[in-house]
């Protein structure tokens, strides 16, 4: 059954999402798929806030800190992927000063805990033939590198770690006797943060059945990842350990290293916890080999019942710049799509929005549908099995999501 758009009957929504723009060809795209697969289907209501390079600049990222405030006031946002500067990109947008990651700060004011899952597509077969089911990756989203100190060492000299308590007393510990210039790091984590890290775990894998492996390198970082060990395995001995066995899951705890291995050995069906760093690297690996980098969601989620959802790849910049010369790029939108509809469902399911929720489905299913039936981005159309029968340009494949989405 084909139909205008005109006739369709907007689904209307109680409560606003937290819409939350970004940067580059992400940005482009985000408004693409806003007024050919939403607009015309829903009413849609958000709360808007630009995260763009230059309006994160002329605020002194204060739109980054209100636009997370907003989603713990509404309790769901979707965020498009943002550029997070550095000095080749300070002189690029001729910006006043250097910001953190935008998500970095996001995460940090929900203390959520990201989980990455990649889109399965029958057609689409992972680059490692073992894989069978999807492998969720859960980021602590709190410290690390990411809330890193550094320092530049001009020369010669004794580097220390110094703690010193509320009443004076220090503790101090040499961190290297540098015999010439160098660089050197501080990293930390909170204890709290660590336990609500491994309680969403935990909790995301009974929700979802899933097998939970952690993985840090404890025989080399005997205290800072000996840490996340010890409250992973204390939490779970005293709060789970019934709950998993009851559901017929497990618990397994293994070095990241020995981790990787087993990880391209197996069939994939369980989730992947990942302290900050690793769990950045092997999101976008899990996502590359499962088909495209473009083909990662992404949901941050609080304690406190609190959901974001993004696209778990960058501002695709290359695609950007072909763009900006007039061209149409072939950029695959699939993540970004399954952004808003893990949103709408999620603020659908809050409400309870019936419709609303059955929209975000057949959202999925005709996106899906698309590629499955032939019609793809070229990132797919190299992997694609069966061969495509079209390679898209972007707009033509929102195009035909949309045509399917009509019949659903």
């Amino acid at each position: 059954m084909e139909y205008n758009t005109a006739e369709i009957k907007k689904i209307t929504m109680d409560n606003p999402i937290v819409e939350i723009d970004g940067d580059e060809m992400t940005r482009v795209l985000w408004a693409l798929v806003k007024e050919q697969l939403l607009l015309p289907f829903v009413d849609l209501k958000t709360e808007y806030y630009d995260l763009s390079l230059e309006n994160r600049d002329a605020t002194d990222d204060q739109v980054t800190h209100d636009a997370a405030h907003a989603i713990l006031k509404h309790k769901v946002g979707v965020k498009c992927a943002t550029i997070t500067s550095n000095n080749a990109r300070k002189a690029e947008y001729n910006l006043k000063h250097l910001h953190p990651s935008p998500n970095a700060t996001i995460r940090a004011i929900l203390d959520g805990t990201v989980f990455r899952k990649p889109v399965i597509v029958q057609s689409i077969q992972p680059t490692v033939s073992t894989w069978k089911k999807p492998i969720v990756i859960a980021r602590h989203a709190y410290g690390d590198v990411y809330k890193n100190a550094e320092l530049s060492i001009p020369g010669p000299g004794k580097v220390e770690l110094v703690y010193t308590d509320k009443d004076g007393t220090e503790q101090r510990i040499v961190v290297a006797d540098m015999k010439g210039p160098g660089v050197v790091q501080g990293m930390h984590n909170l204890d709290d943060s660590i336990a609500s890290f491994a309680r969403a775990c935990f909790l995301y894998a009974l929700e979802e059945k899933l097998d939970l492996w952690f993985a840090t390198k404890d025989t080399i970082s005997k205290i800072y990842d000996g840490r996340f060990k010890e409250l992973f395995q204390e939490i779970f001995k005293k709060e789970f350990k019934d709950l998993f066995e009851k559901a017929g899951i497990t618990y397994f705890y293994t070095l990241i290293d020995d981790a990787v291995a087993r990880v391209v050995k197996s069939d994939g069906g369980f989730l992947w916890a990942c302290k900050n760093y690793d769990g950045d690297v092997m999101s976008d690996m899990i996502a590359s080999a499962s088909g495209s980098l473009a083909m990662m969601t992404s949901v941050l989620v609080s304690p406190n019942g609190v959901f974001e959802y993004e696209a778990a790849h960058g501002t695709v910049q290359q695609h950007y710049y072909r763009w900006k010369r007039g061209e149409k790029t072939s950029t695959n939108p699939v993540a970004l799509i399954f952004a808003w509809s893990g949103a709408l469902a999620k603020r659908a399911n809050l409400d309870g929005n019936s419709e609303l929720m059955q929209f975000a489905q057949k959202l999925e299913t005709a996106t899906l549908r698309t590629i499955e039936e032939g019609d793809m981005t070229g990132d797919l159309a190299k992997l694609a099995n069966p061969a495509p029968q079209r390679v898209l340009d972007s707009w033509e494949f929102v195009q035909a999501i949309q045509k399917r989405l009509k019949t659903l």
